[in-house]
């Protein structure tokens, strides 16, 4: 449907001609009145982002172009590289001193906290208090406080969903056809007797649908995401704890093994790099995702069948959910002062966030209403992921939107409870050998271990002893002496 189409992002090659033309009618915006011949040429921005290439960027950047250059003086390029490319390349770029001035970055694409540290991206308090002030009364300040790194900034989180919670999803129509009870699921223990049902009366079905990066989920925030090291959520001393030596692990563990032995999950499970195959076929009963306000619709029009969902955890911030999209100004940018003005306009102008996000207004899109749109088939050749792209709180709603959307998003963000370590940021590079083969052990052991496919009674002290033969206690004990002097710092 085209309402649940994931809109992708962002900016590409602004045409010579246009610059010309641009400069000639002063859309510098710079020159005294009567003196338009004498305004200056607007500068080019470049901007690299995540998402598969679309056919229509440069033509809806062009457009996105004559628009900046009004407001601030830039025109914009877009340069897209494919998700499963997008680190690599972006290194290798970087590294080589590619002109750039704005990056996407992301806890987990092309690592913010690393490449912060690393001097990729520019520190941007000052810019924020100058040029990004808009910025600043528009966003959740939880994004921006959670997102320093060692008490800095260095790029703009998305204004989307703030925190992290996980749900149990489940196949509506399995749900009905077998007359199963979802109100009474949250723990993972509580999943079994719909597991068995379904099981037993349809051998064809999935019961509990993962692939390789499944975890079962503990109250406890990683330090490092997937690594064993993590806090506990309602901790008091901030030790940082061996997740597989915690009694809530081993639990779980055990329960994945049993559940793993019965056949509710797969026997390729630990291998399986996606359940995308599972989805478009139904033959699955349910599985574990993070959500936001009105997911069930999303999922439900994505797969064409009906999808709900019920809580597996509270609704945490981590630093996780705060880093999951962002945009940062290139430590070699020509014009970080242009580029953060356009960083604060696309997220507080609709305008060019709808415009960046959608298309050209009758060519990819058509306005139903002052907040509403329907794509029209063009929107095939421009067909951006929105989280990547800005302050989402300024999107048109599309045709299957409620009106109080964005409403629930922001009731959302405020009922998230924050980390103990939201924003401490573990630096390795005094263990980095240490991680190095801690990170190894991880891809010897863990995918088997958290899937179940493998007994927690034989492998788990087999991963521990593993684990500490590598140097994980001593990356813990680097951790923590970090941590303390975070905690200290902090005043927590």
């Amino acid at each position: 449907m085209q309402s649940s189409k994931k809109r992708f992002s962002f900016v590409l090659a602004m045409l010579t001609a246009l610059a010309v033309v641009l400069a000639a009618c002063g859309g510098g915006g710079s020159a005294a009145p009567g003196d338009e011949g004498s305004a200056e040429k607007p500068v080019e921005l470049i901007w690299y982002t995540i998402g598969t290439p679309q056919k229509d960027v440069d033509k809806v950047m062009e457009e996105v172009s004559k628009y900046t250059a009004e407001k601030i003086g830039a025109t914009v390029t877009m340069k897209m590289i494919d998700w499963g490319d997008y680190q690599q390349k972006m290194q290798v770029l970087v590294a080589s001193g590619e002109p750039m001035d704005i990056i996407f970055t992301a806890s987990g694409g092309f690592d913010y906290v690393q490449n912060a540290r690393k001097g990729a991206f520019m520190e941007l308090d000052e810019l924020l208090d100058e040029y990004g002030k808009d910025i600043k009364d528009t966003i959740n300040p939880a994004f921006l406080e959670g997102s320093k790194v060692d008490g800095h900034n260095y790029a703009i989180p998305a204004n989307k969903e703030l925190p992290q919670q996980e749900v149990w999803r489940f196949n509506q129509n399995l749900v009905d056809e077998y007359g199963l009870d979802t109100s009474k699921v949250r723990s993972l223990d509580s999943l079994e007797p719909l597991l068995k049902t379904v099981k037993e009366k349809a051998p064809d079905i999935t019961p509990f649908a993962m692939d390789k990066n499944y975890v079962p989920y503990v109250p406890y925030d990683y330090v490092i995401q997937n690594l064993p090291m993590a806090v506990k959520l309602d901790t008091t001393d901030y030790q940082i704890v061996n997740i597989l030596d915690t009694p809530e692990m081993k639990e779980a563990l055990a329960t994945m093994h049993k559940y793993y032995q019965a056949g509710y999950v797969a026997p390729e499970a630990a291998t399986t790099g996606s359940t995308a195959d599972l989805g478009k076929s139904g033959k699955w009963l349910l599985d574990r995702a993070q959500t936001q306000p009105f997911a069930d619709n999303l999922w439900s029009q994505s797969n064409g069948y009906p999808i709900t969902s019920t809580p597996a955890s509270d609704a945490i911030i981590t630093n996780n959910s705060v880093q999951g999209s962002m945009m940062a100004i290139s430590a070699n940018s020509e014009y970080p002062e242009k580029a953060m003005q356009f960083l604060n306009l696309l997220n507080t102008d609709p305008v060019l966030r709808n415009m960046v996000d959608s298309g050209i207004e009758g060519t990819h899109y058509k306005k139903t209403a002052d907040n509403r749109l329907e794509n029209l088939d063009e929107s095939k050749n421009y067909d951006m992921p929105s989280y990547s792209l800005g302050n989402n709180m300024l999107l048109y709603l599309n045709p299957n939107d409620p009106e109080n959307k964005w409403d629930e998003f922001k009731t959302f963000n405020e009922s998230g409870v924050d980390s103990p370590i939201l924003s401490f940021n573990f630096d390795p590079k005094n263990v980095s050998t240490e991680m190095t083969a801690v990170q190894n052990v991880k891809e010897q052991f863990w995918s088997s271990l958290m899937t179940g496919t493998v007994d927690p009674d034989k492998y788990l002290p087999q991963a521990i002893e593993k684990f500490n033969q590598a140097g994980l206690e001593k990356v813990m004990a680097e951790a923590q002496s970090q941590l303390d002097a975070w905690k200290a710092e902090n005043g927590k």
